[in-house]
């Protein structure tokens, strides 16, 4: 068994950088800020992104890929897109290294191989597939245009964290083009809601949908529409978002089209976004001393089957692993993804500790007794509860109880996140909450960039998002004092 987590109540940061090493889901690699997604983590990063493939495509959008390297001309032709990434921009200006003539068994960049125009390492891709899209789109017919790529990204990040934050990571970005601004809205308002869809259903982590202050929303868009989670430290966390962008990437790069009165027209776009920061998501929203905690839909295995195998039995042995894979294939008849440990070397209280720390949710256990009695023992991840189970119908059983505790699983976090939602009305209250409670602090606003900036600048605080659900009410701003229309969702975040 690895060494023992730190406690979440005494270091929350040092809690999730052990587990993510610990249960062998990523580590860090030889390129600051890069990291290495180790076959499990990438297991769970796959059934995600299956799970969203099949959501994006049901919506009826197809999958592309653009290049990685976007001309810095076209990277500046939205002007406030360029100025918004430019800090985080990684920039390509040599394409070939030679041999240091005074030593020759070092590399340097060949001066004589600078490249004619420097290449962006793509931040996210709108300008390169906007400029694409200029001669994909000529006509009413070619719209709408609904493509979605899955690929990398660079941000050269100063301060990093597995999933969090790193220099490169794993998204998917959408991009659309439509007829009108209406078709656009709705288009960006679809992917928002299939977000959350995913979040709530998939990862059982719940979330509040609302909409971004102008400070706040994605360079280069009119709106940007955000899903919002809350984790176990009281931290906000950005889980999702989705952009209408006006016809802004279409008029910088003179995508146009003809409409069916022969009149010609700028497009209207969207993009939108998850990445592999979910994976930072779902661990600090569910587990907990002992490992993760995953929901079985997202679980790389659901059950693993643990016989009580014995070096010097090997008779037993066999007769317990012949019941292992027979349970295994009735499981398999659910569509339950199964692992049966047949490792004769490990006990069984290490067994039991390595995937408790791995999050399987199911743990069944068969030894010698059980076979005489037809029954095995169950024991769930995410209560530790432990029950004796009949063999017969163990497969109905067992989809029955990982629908159970995936929707016990939300329920917990559902729990905590309105637990976490605090309403106040003077700014004493509104730091009191921050310091001693944490999650989200309901409170008004009186709706300008510079009031926004001074409570972050005091209490590190942003406005997470203009909940969609937020009703008009006459108000006083906490800081200000100054008339107030809403309430607006303010958090530490991540």
């Amino acid at each position: 068994m690895s060494k023992k987590l730190p406690k979440r109540s005494e270091d929350f940061s040092a809690w999730y950088n052990e587990l993510v090493k610990t249960a062998n889901l990523a580590e860090n690699s030889a390129v600051r800020g890069c990291m290495v997604i180790k076959p499990y983590g990438f297991a769970i990063w796959e059934l995600m992104k299956d799970q969203l493939d099949k959501m994006f495509k049901e919506t009826g959008h197809q999958n592309a890929y653009f290049p990685i390297f976007v001309p810095k001309s076209l990277f500046e032709a939205e002007e406030k897109n360029a100025e918004g990434f430019a800090k985080e921009c990684a920039v390509v200006t040599h394409y070939r290294l030679k041999t240091d003539p005074e030593n020759k068994s070092k590399l340097i960049v060949d001066p004589e191989a600078k490249l004619e125009e420097e290449l962006i390492v793509r931040p996210t891709s709108e300008a390169i597939i906007w400029n694409t899209y200029r001669g994909w789109v000529q006509s009413y017919r070619d719209l709408p245009l609904l493509i979605n790529q899955w690929a990398n990204v660079v941000r050269w990040e100063m301060r990093t964290r597995l999933f969090l934050r790193t220099t490169e990571f794993l998204w998917q970005e959408g991009h659309t083009a439509h007829a009108t601004k209406q078709e656009a809205v709705a288009e960006a308002k679809t992917m928002h809601d299939v977000y959350a869809t995913f979040a709530q259903e998939w990862m059982a982590m719940p979330v509040v949908k609302g909409y971004k202050s102008d400070s706040e929303r994605f360079a280069g868009a009119d709106d940007t529409f955000t899903i919002e989670a809350l984790m176990q430290d009281g931290k906000a966390l950005q889980a999702g978002t989705s952009h209408f962008l006006g016809q802004n990437f279409a008029e910088a790069f003179n995508v146009k089209f003809q409409t069916a009165a022969g009149k010609e027209e700028l497009v209207w776009g969207t993009s939108w976004g998850v990445s592999t920061r979910l994976m930072g998501a779902l661990i600090m929203t569910h587990s907990d001393d002992e490992g993760l905690v995953l929901p079985p839909k997202l679980a790389p295995y659901q059950v693993v089957i643990i016989p009580f195998l014995n070096k010097k039995k090997v008779e037993q042995n066999e007769m317990l692993l012949d019941k292992s894979y027979e349970i295994k294939a009735e499981l398999e008849k659910f569509g339950i993804r199964v692992q049966i440990d047949t490792d004769e070397t490990k006990r069984p209280g290490f067994k039991f500790a390595e995937y408790e720390l791995k999050g399987y949710p199911v743990r069944l256990v068969v030894g010698p007794r059980d076979l005489e009695n037809n029954q095995v023992e169950i024991a769930r991840r995410d209560t530790k509860e432990k029950s004796l189970q009949n063999l017969d119908g163990i497969g109905s059983y067992l989809n029955e109880l990982l629908t159970e505790m995936q929707d016990a699983i939300f329920s917990k976090a559902l729990n905590y996140r309105d637990n976490h939602i605090t309403t106040v009305t003077t700014f004493e209250e509104f730091k009191n909450v921050l310091e001693t409670k944490g999650g989200f602090i309901a409170a008004h606003w009186d709706g300008t960039e510079e009031t926004e900036e001074e409570i972050k600048n005091a209490t590190k605080a942003t406005i997470r998002c203009i909940p969609l659900e937020a009703k008009e009410e006459e108000g006083v701003c906490v800081f200000s004092g100054k008339p107030s229309r809403r309430k607006v969702l303010f958090a530490k975040a991540y």
